[in-house]
């Protein structure tokens, strides 16, 4: 190809590239077109290897308007990136525009569980009469479970507690009474000793609104010299007056634990009617609310402390019976539903 046929295709090939270059609209056609016109296998690239062909003092002349359509394509280029970048930034920030006039979300705040609280509140009160907090296994052998706390084997008081079974050996436990035991056998012969147990228990019961098979118990023991039923009762006083009211009693009624001799069921002025009678309380003024009694001698032989010279008293108490009574909630089962329009009451409790 001759040189003034080489210099026609130059200037066809800017025509060209221009005319298309201003009817891009995006960067993606725009570096596509980059490639087509300056890139290595474009037609520019070709027609710069032509220039062998040319006469000697041609090829200066042609390598010079080579250049000048590069450089002038290249700044054409450059001018259309820049303006497809400020058009595709004004078009992300009208896109993500925020209007801060509208009114703020309102964020929403957990809050605690209420059995989680009334477990805070119970600890709190016996923290403040001098006792320790104790956490034990829920997997429990039946020695512990049972056995030390004169359940022996076919005792037919077992049967007060349909048990969940892992091996003949080894179970759920049904209360959370082996953690005295525990604590007695790790402290014997320490006095006096005040401990409160809470946690998790299971029980082969049918769900009902009053009944769970896994629900979470609270139990305290205190052993020591001259320790007697009025402390057992002073003791309980004291808790129902700091979660109910100081206008709360105690009413102690006879009752059977084997590990408790004697034992009481333990009611409370009705929290409903204060007293006066209602549905709830059966129209009596009085609601049970735990079990409790002087430590049984055997209990506190085994554990190693010598039940000639030492006495103490327990007591139990279930923290879901507590939040019902307190919050006035109907059904156990409503604590564990997940029911946000339960919990959200409880966030400014």
């Amino acid at each position: 190809m001759d040189f003034p046929a080489l210099k026609a295709h130059l200037s066809a090939i800017q025509t060209e590239a221009e005319t298309k270059l201003q009817d891009i609209a995006d960067t993606k056609a725009l570096n596509e077109w980059r490639v087509l016109y300056l890139g290595k296998k474009s037609e520019m690239t070709g027609l710069s290897k032509q220039m062998g062909q040319l006469e000697a003092s041609e090829k200066p002349q042609f390598g010079q308007s080579l250049n000048q359509v590069r450089q002038a394509l290249e700044a054409k280029w450059n001018d259309k990136r820049e303006a497809l970048a400020a058009a595709e930034q004004s078009a992300r920030l009208m896109a993500e525009t925020i209007d801060v006039t509208l009114p703020g979300r309102r964020a929403n705040f957990g809050a605690m569980h209420p059995i989680s609280k009334v477990i805070r509140e119970i600890e709190d009160v016996f923290l403040g009469m001098g006792f320790l907090i104790a956490d034990g296994p829920e997997v429990e052998t039946d020695k512990y479970n049972f056995e030390m706390l004169n359940l022996p084997k076919d005792h037919p008081a077992r049967d007060m507690q349909d048990t969940f079974y892992i091996t003949e050996e080894l179970l759920m436990r049904t209360h959370t009474s082996p953690m005295q035991v525990r604590t007695m056998e790790r402290l014997a012969p320490q006095v006096p000793v005040k401990v409160l147990v809470p946690g998790r228990v299971y029980r082969r019961d049918e769900d009902d609104a009053t009944h769970s098979h896994a629900f979470t118990q609270i139990e305290g023991l205190v052993v020591g010299e001259g320790i007697r039923m009025s402390d057992l009762k002073g003791t309980l006083e004291q808790f129902a007056r700091a979660l109910f009211g100081e206008h709360q009693q105690v009413r102690l009624r006879p009752s059977f634990f084997p590990f408790t001799e004697p034992s009481a069921e333990v009611d409370l002025i009705c929290v409903q009617c204060q007293g006066e009678g209602c549905r709830v309380c059966k129209q009596t003024g009085w609601i049970e609310i735990l079990g409790s009694g002087m430590v049984h001698p055997r209990v506190l032989d085994m554990a190693g402390y010598d039940s000639s010279r030492y006495t103490g008293f327990a007591f139990g108490m279930g923290a879901e019976r507590v939040a019902m009574l307190k919050y006035g909630i109907p059904d156990i089962r409503q604590f564990y539903q997940n029911d946000l329009r339960l919990l959200s009451q409880f966030a400014t409790i």
